[in-house]
């Protein structure tokens, strides 16, 4: 397979984003699926991620999508980052829950890009939509 091809470069990129990436790490987040303007990732709500409410605390919520958005924006091994980003709280999360975010390019031109991730529960009940501008910056994420 060429380095130049998009899907292995989408592939590459987010081994070398989220090997970098301790607190996606210390959340427990997995990457399921990435493609040129895609990513799936996985989080298991613990105990330590609820709130006075027991229920999953808004601001990892918020983590789990922001990581797919940074994934899905970073696919096409050009360095990217968050410029705005905004989300719509839908349901709550319970500890046990596998939460898992879902970013889809929506527009990408110039150094912007406009990202929808949505999260949802084992059930696939929908957690949260949440929504991302990227800004592309100088270099790429994984040297060839």
């Amino acid at each position: 397979m060429s380095t130049s091809d998009p899907q292995h470069l989408a592939e590459r990129a987010a081994r070398v984003l989220l090997g970098e990436d301790r607190a996606s790490t210390m959340l427990g987040m997995s990457l399921v699926e990435v493609k040129p303007g895609y990513a799936r990732l996985n989080m298991t709500v613990r105990s330590d991620m609820v709130n006075g409410h027991r229920i999953c605390h808004g601001g990892l919520i918020f983590s789990l999508a922001d990581s797919a958005f940074a994934v899905s924006c970073n696919s096409h091994n050009e360095r990217a980052v968050a410029a705005a980003a905004s989300i719509d709280f839908l349901a709550p999360a319970f500890e046990g829950d596998e939460l898992a975010a879902e970013a889809q390019e929506l527009w990408r031109s110039g150094r912007s890009g406009l990202y929808e991730i949505t999260v949802s529960n084992q059930r696939g009940e929908r957690i949260a939509l949440f929504r991302g501008r990227s800004q592309r910056v100088s270099g790429v994420v994984a040297t060839e």
